[in-house]
C-alpha cells in the first residue's frame, strides 16, 4: 500500500552503495544470495528466543533485498535475477512464521500456520498474474524498476517489513498481530483475485476481437 511512496525514498542512498558494488565487480544475484541466507538465520534464532539477533537478520535481509534491486538497475535487470529475487522472498517470509512456530507452538502455531497460509494467498495471486500478463504485455507504470509484473494491494513489501518487525519486537503479541496482518494479506488476495481476473477477461475478450 505504501510501497509507492516509501521506494523512492530508499532510492538514492541505495544507488551509491550499489554503484560502489558495481566497481567491485559484485553482482545483483550474489547479493540477493547472501540477503537471503542472512535472513534465514532468523529461523533458528527465533526457536531459540533470541528475538533481538531475529530481528537484525530480518532487518539486513530486507536491506539486502533493496541493495539487489539498485544493482540490477545498474547491471541490467534480468529476468532470471528478478525470479530468483521473488522465490527466495517468498520462503523467507514463510520462513519467519515456521521461526515464530518453534519459538512458542501452543501460543504461535495455529497463528503462524494461518499465516503461512495468507503468505500463499498474496504470493500465488502476485505470482500468477505475472506470469500470465506477459502474454499481454501489461504496462507497470507504478512499478517500471520491477523484473516481474507487480501487483499492488494492501499488503506489499513495506507492510510486511513493519509486521515483521513488529512481530520480534514485540513477541507476546504475536497472535494478534499475526491475526491483524493475516487480514491484510487476505484483503489483498482477494482484490488481486479479482481485479486480476477480471483484467485478463478483458484482455481475453479485446485479443478474440483483433483476431477476427
Amino acid at each position: 500500500m505504501f510501497d509507492t511512496r516509501l521506494v523512492p525514498l530508499t532510492r538514492t542512498p541505495l544507488k551509491r552503495l550499489a554503484i560502489y558494488l558495481d566497481r567491485w565487480n559484485v553482482k545483483a544475484d550474489q547479493i540477493t544470495l547472501i540477503g537471503f541466507m542472512i535472513g534465514m538465520l532468523a529461523v533458528p534464532a527465533l526457536a531459540l528466543n533470541w528475538y533481538s539477533v531475529a530481528l537484525v537478520a530480518i532487518a539486513l535481509n530486507r536491506f539486502f533485498d533493496g541493495l539487489d534491486g539498485a544493482l540490477a538497475r545498474i547491471q541490467g535487470i534480468s529476468d532470471a535475477g528478478g525470479y530468483l529475487d521473488i522465490v527466495l522472498d517468498f520462503i523467507f517470509y514463510s520462513a519467519v512464521c515456521l521461526g515464530f512456530l518453534l519459538a512458542d507452538l501452543d501460543r504461535n502455531g495455529g497463528w503462524a500456520g494461518l499465516l503461512m497460509l495468507s503468505f500463499m494467498g498474496s504470493g500465488a495471486t502476485f505470482l500468477a498474474f505475472s506470469a500470465v500478463s506477459g502474454k499481454y504485455s501489461i504496462d507497470n507504470p507504478d512499478y517500471p524498476q520491477k523484473s516481474l509484473y507487480y501487483m499492488g494491494g494492501l499488503a506489499e513489501g513495506s507492510e510486511t517489513i513493519l509486521f515483521l518487525i513488529l512481530f520480534c519486537l514485540f513477541p507476546q503479541y504475536f497472535p494478534i498481530l499475526a491475526g491483524v496482518f493475516a487480514v491484510l494479506c487476505w484483503v489483498t488476495t482477494g482484490s488481486r483475485l479479482w481485479s486480476g481476473y477480471l483484467t485478463l477477461k478483458q484482455l481475453e475478450r479485446e485479443h478474440d476481437q483483433d483476431s477476427n
